[in-house]
């Protein structure tokens, strides 16, 4: 799946446990008629792939859905979902470098031989 939308925040890369898990969160806001905030967490070596992003680009992120069952300790089983980002990538906005440029303004002159008496037709 795929996300777009405005960086919001990142976080700092964290380490859990003896064996050194790392995990780096960041908050990604959609573009849409009511603006989402999705936390998306990078794990292990993909945290790398925030260094190069701040917030307020816009981008593109390539996720998956994670969900996992967990048993507490009076037995209750409870239910959780993460999203973990693989790839981002910025969205370039702005005009296309394969359009021609535009006239300058001054490349049009107004018709002057337009005599509005002639083409006033119109019924209204």
């Amino acid at each position: 799946m795929e996300l777009q939308g405005t960086i919001k925040m990142i976080d700092e890369t964290k380490t859990y446990g003896t064996n050194g898990f790392r995990k780096r969160e960041m908050v990604l806001t959609t573009e849409e008629q009511y603006p989402q905030h999705i936390m998306i967490e990078f794990i292990q070596d993909k945290t790398d792939l925030l260094n190069n992003f701040e917030p307020g680009q816009q981008v593109k992120i390539s996720i998956n859905i994670r969900g996992r069952e967990w048993t507490n300790p009076q037995g209750e089983i409870k239910y959780f979902n993460s999203i973990n980002g693989w790839r981002i990538e910025k969205i370039e906005t702005g005009v296309s470098q394969d359009l021609p440029p535009l006239p300058p303004e001054d490349a049009f002159e107004p018709a002057s031989d337009f005599d509005e008496k002639e083409h006033d037709d119109l019924p209204f």
